[in-house]
């Protein structure tokens, strides 16, 4: 029989009866050769055809356990505390990531096999640092909703945020900010919020939009509201009917954030204000900013652009081209409208 590749149940049966022939034969090199040739033929195609199924985790720990003579006590300091050990061993408590690559690296276990049950076949780098991120204030805000009690996402934290980072679809987000405070922006923490305020608005039902209608009309409209003392409750219906969303969002601590504009995944702008500085003033003239990154900057540029803004000192100070451009927008349409005196409105914090 001719050695060939094997590629189906026909060539696999014939292959078995060919290797049980030689077995038969007076031993020999050429025999043994031809035996070790076919047996490698049969197992590539029984290991393409029956893959053997990884194991279990657990059973992989105690798996290992048994071999090193390790007891439950021993894999407290690998997963945190003896309650914990007893809830993992015992099938009600998951693997979080930190705790696998704890494992990984302190009893050797492969890292496919503990991440078995995961989406992942590799254990990933830490991406996210519990101690870096206002994890308090984001749990109170509801920024992690799979979430009961915060101890939960301090224990799966990198889970926690991974889902939060996932409305980003895998595409690198591209800030752009406008800094005026003495503070320095925690980007990252910035992105967080971005992304929960795509989890939590980014499906909200708007009217169709088109950047076109994006006139002096519309601006016109949208500022005769300020004339009223509940004129920014209009703000909202006004800017949906164009297919703007608009919401109001509490900024985090370290993101010195007072308004911002990026699309949502459906293509639709979303602007955003913090009231950080809640203010008449510093309403209008944060939005005005904010819609005329919408009108001139946020299409037609670099992708996943998303500008976030710090409007608290005066407008001219602003380094950004694109920044002053949009202060210089939203001044010139307010003045007229306000009747604010221009050194007043720049000289406001």
């Amino acid at each position: 029989m001719k050695p060939k590749l094997i590629k189906n149940d026909q060539d696999y049966e014939m292959a078995l009866k060919h290797i049980e022939s030689l077995m038969e034969e007076p031993e020999s090199t050429a025999v043994n050769e031809e035996i070790e040739l076919y047996t490698s033929l049969v197992w590539l195609y029984e290991e393409k055809t029956f893959p053997v199924d990884l194991p279990d985790p657990i059973d992989a720990i105690v798996f290992v356990m048994d071999q090193k003579g390790l007891t439950r006590k021993d894999l407290i300091p690998i997963l945190g505390s003896q309650g914990k050990v007893s809830e993992i061993l015992n099938r009600k408590r998951p693997l979080s990531l930190s705790m696998i690559r704890k494992v990984h690296e302190e009893l050797k276990i492969p890292a496919e096999i503990l991440l078995k049950d995961t989406q992942q076949n590799q254990v990933p780098q830490r991406r996210f640092a519990y101690e870096d991120f206002p994890v308090s204030d984001m749990f109170k805000l509801g920024y992690f909703p799979d979430y009961q009690i915060i101890s939960q996402v301090k224990e799966y934290f990198e889970e926690a945020m991974s889902t939060l980072f996932s409305r980003f679809g895998g595409k690198t987000p591209q800030p752009l900010y406008c800094k005026q405070s003495k503070g320095n922006p925690n980007l990252d923490v910035l992105l967080a919020w971005q992304a929960h305020i795509l989890q939590k608005y980014g499906a909200d039902e708007v009217d169709d939009f088109f950047l076109d209608a994006l006139d002096d009309s519309f601006f016109n409209e949208l500022l005769s509201f300020s004339m009223y003392p509940k004129g920014p409750l209009l703000v909202k219906d006004y800017l949906y009917t164009y297919g703007i969303r608009f919401v109001v969002e509490p900024h985090l601590p370290k993101t010195y954030v007072d308004g911002a504009a990026f699309a949502s995944h459906d293509g639709k702008p979303l602007v955003v204000l913090s009231l950080r500085h809640d203010r008449v003033d510093n309403f209008w003239f944060t939005l005005l900013h904010e819609l005329a990154h919408v009108a001139k900057h946020l299409y037609g540029g670099v992708d996943d652009r998303a500008f976030f803004d710090d409007t608290s000192s005066n407008p001219k100070e602003c380094e950004s081209l694109l920044e002053q451009e949009a202060n210089d927008f939203a001044m010139e349409h307010l003045i007229p409208a306000t009747r604010v005196d221009v050194q007043a409105l720049g000289d406001a914090s």
